[in-house]
């Protein structure tokens, strides 16, 4: 009976519903891009905010002055491009190094009870539940020369003298890897509980090795969960800035770091603008292809 009136509704509810992550975005996300990008067209300058506005309005004219000496200086200087480069490589090898140790780890749990898939999932999400600075202080004490591991290497006699461990790019790798490795975990588990075991069974059947049923069954399978987890690793990999600080040293140059000195040491936001910029850009290329890859696959399925 009142028919006329709920489909008058339902629209209404259906443009809430989906109105409501766009004005999100928007808001935390396209808004203050659009913030850092109009910095990163001004000068530097001593004032606060230390930066010249790049729009005026003079004696009935509005004018837009755009600089882009800020993005020709960071394609000129090899500070910069290292730095992107360092972060991108940083990023990769962590982000390698959190598959080939989480998906073990999530097939694993797959393949558990329900009742132990509970308690081994908890036990992966509880270091989460702490604040990553005082994860990454730990680490700074287990690594460091009187730390855990020189006090265990020495106290058995593998060496006589503490190693370097703190202050290199190998703690930068285990702070990543240990910090990011839930990432990995959690979406590998997701699609690796979701596999019909019938497919294995069927394989072995067929005279199958258990090994090679891994390699074309499982892990075929599993490609949504392995590029989800690899992106939810790599890109904030890449911009990090916490424990390349804390448990790097000065060879360990990423992107995070030098944003962190333009922005509060230099006092140059143009500069560290135009930084963010193009790391944003750069992260975009892995985006752009996992949006590909997904439409694909629904593309076939259809």
């Amino acid at each position: 009976m009142n028919m006329p009136k709920l489909k008058t509704l339902y629209p209404r509810g259906r443009h809430f519903v989906i109105g409501v992550p766009f004005v999100w975005l928007f808001v935390f996300f396209v808004l203050p891009f659009a913030i850092v990008l109009k910095i990163s067209f001004a000068e530097a300058d001593v004032a606060i905010p230390p930066y010249t506005e790049i729009t005026s309005y003079v004696d009935q004219q509005f004018q837009v002055i755009l600089n882009l000496g800020n993005y020709f200086m960071l394609a000129d200087d090899a500070l910069y491009i290292s730095a992107y480069l360092g972060s991108l490589k940083m990023a990769f090898i962590s982000t390698l190094l959190c598959l080939l140790i989480g998906y073990p780890m999530a097939y694993a749990i797959a393949r558990a009870s329900k009742e132990a898939q509970t308690v081994f999932l908890l036990l992966i999400m509880m270091p989460t539940w702490t604040a990553i600075l005082i994860r990454v202080y730990a680490w700074m004490g287990i690594l460091s020369n009187n730390g855990l591991i020189n006090s265990l290497l020495m106290g058995i006699g593998i060496t006589s003298e503490p190693i370097q461990l703190l202050n290199t790019n190998l703690a930068v790798y285990i702070g990543i890897v240990y910090s990011y490795l839930p990432f990995m975990v959690l979406p590998l588990f997701a699609n690796l509980v979701k596999h019909d075991q019938s497919l294995l069974e069927a394989a072995a059947d067929l005279g199958s090795s258990t090994i090679n049923s891994f390699w074309k069954i499982t892990v075929p399978l599993s490609k949504n969960g392995i590029i989800a987890g690899c992106m939810l690793v790599f890109i904030p990999a890449v911009g990090e800035f916490v424990i390349p600080e804390l448990l790097g040293g000065p060879e360990t140059l990423m992107i995070g770091k030098v944003l962190w000195q333009e922005f509060f040491n230099n006092r140059d936001w143009p500069v560290a603008s135009a930084l963010a910029v193009v790391m944003l850009l750069i992260l975009m290329v892995p985006i752009i292809l996992f949006n590909r890859i997904q439409a694909k696959e629904l593309e076939g399925k259809i």
